[in-house]
This record gives structure tokens, sequence and C-alpha cells, in this order.
């Protein structure tokens, strides 16, 4: 992991997630960018300094942001961090995705406190939008304090099909924090079965991580994934919920729109998504 890009609208959950975003750069000696995304009048970066004067508010807002984001530089510098910060004006979805391709970024991090968050300003309504369009893996941060390293680590997946290159980036984290990875298949109502039979593709895909030694295989029978999930949470509590996904196709047949949504805007857990590779 080379770099980590960190959207900030600077809430307590934004916050949250720069504090990871800095412990996980100095746990991989990454370079870390912080982004903040201004909504403006006009077209800012057009205006001389005289026209600029015409908008008193926005000049107070960017101000802030400029002090927010020194602030953030500032920390980051002291944990011995490579730091950028990066104030951008008139943004919408498709400026943090050209930012991130831009930079390459091996990870974004951010916070959200669900579909009224930072990433419901970034994307509009669907929380989904930026998690598919992403080409890294993306962290979303919510309302529970973040337990960092993580030690307990859930994968979900049907594993009905190769997820080996998200599962990658889980375990990359993982032995870097020293985790147990959890991993879980949920039977909903429209395949139920017993719970051997539901573990069989966990079995077989962990055939190609025969080095995998501190890990978890867990089947339940739940009406829906997202109550699979916290089912899951009250007996074996975790640190982050890591998913997989179709990118720009949809997600995988498990996770539809609904319940990718659901499990991240619902979840006060970090959660995780990595695009599937074809």
């Amino acid at each position: 992991m080379k770099n980590i890009l960190v959207p900030t609208d600077f809430s307590e959950n934004c916050t949250k997630a720069a504090h990871l975003g800095i412990k996980m750069a100095k746990l991989y000696k990454a370079e870390i960018h912080f982004l903040h995304l201004l909504k403006t009048p006009v077209d800012w970066v057009k205006l001389d300094k005289l026209k600029e004067k015409r908008y008193p508010e926005t000049v107070k807002q960017i101000g802030i942001a400029k002090a927010k984001l020194r602030e953030l530089e500032r920390i980051a510098e002291h944990e011995g961090l490579i730091c950028r910060t990066f104030l951008q004006y008139d943004a919408g979805q498709g400026d943090i995705l050209e930012h991130s391709g831009h930079f390459h970024h091996d990870f974004i991090i951010t916070g959200s406190s669900g579909t009224k968050g930072v990433i419901r300003e970034i994307t509009g309504s669907n929380v989904e939008k930026i998690v598919r369009k992403a080409n890294a893996p993306i962290i979303v941060v919510k309302e529970q304090e973040v337990t960092f390293p993580f030690k307990d680590i859930l994968f979900v997946s049907s594993f009905e099909e190769d997820v080996s290159h998200p599962f990658q980036a889980v375990l990359s984290i993982a032995e870097k924090c020293d985790a147990k990875i959890h991993l879980l298949r949920i039977n909903t109502e429209t395949d139920f079965n017993n719970i051997n039979a539901g573990l069989n593709p966990v079995k077989q895909f962990l055939e190609k991580f025969p080095a995998l030694k501190n890990f978890s295989m867990n089947v339940h029978n739940e009406s829906s994934v997202e109550e699979g999930i916290n089912t899951f949470l009250k007996y074996q509590p975790a640190d982050l919920i890591a998913m997989s996904t179709h990118g720009k196709t949809g997600f995988l047949s498990l996770f539809s729109k609904s319940i990718a949504e659901g499990v991240t805007n619902h979840s006060e857990l970090p959660v995780m998504t990595i695009h599937i590779k074809k």
C-alpha cells in the first residue's frame, strides 16, 4: 500500500476516518492524502481576488477548510508521514473518483453517518455508487469508535465465485494487524441448507490460502444477509466488516443493491468493500 486517500467534510465520523487513515498509513509506511470537496455558488477557480469578495461567506468557508486541512496535515506529519491536502470546488461524485484515479490510490477511507453523511453528499442518494466505481478498496467509518489495529475482521461472502482478490486485500490488513479473519456465509430463506453443506464453499475457498492459520468458518441461516451479520456480531464481536463487489456491474448475488446499502448505512462498524477483478 503506497498511498491512502481520505475524503473528509470534517464531521465527527470523517475525523475518525482521518485518524484511521493516519494509523493505517503509518502501519504501511504509506503516503496519505486528505481531500475536501467544497460547494461554491459560482465557478470559484475562475474568479479573481476582487470578485471573490462578493462572496464573503464562501471566502470564510474556504478559510475554515484550509485551516482544518492544515491541522490534519500537521497531525500526519507529526507521525512521520508524507501528507498532501487538496481543496476542490464545485465538486461532485466525479471529482473524488477522478482524483483517486489520477493518484492511483491504493485505499480510500472516509466517514459517513448513514444516508445523511459525507458519502451521500459525494454521491447523491446512493452510497453504493462510489463503492461500485472506485478502483481502490474503500473503508466507510461509522458511529462506533474505531479499534485499530483491527483484531477481528468479518469477511462476508457466498463463496460461490472466486473472491480471492478481495480476500487478498483483507488478508493484507489482517497480517499487518495480526487479526483473526472470520469467514461468514449466510443462507437466506431462498437457499437454506444444513450447516455442513453451507461450509463446503468456504472450505473449498480456503484451499487457495493454505498458509492462513488465524481464522474461523461460519454459516448462519437467517432471513436476510444484514440480519445474519447482526446475529453473528452478537456472539463474535468484530472491528471491521469486509464485503466484495462486482464494480460497475453490481454487487455479488449475495449483496443486492438494497442489501449493500443497508449494511453500509446501518452498521455502526467500519465497512470495507473491495472489487472482484475479472
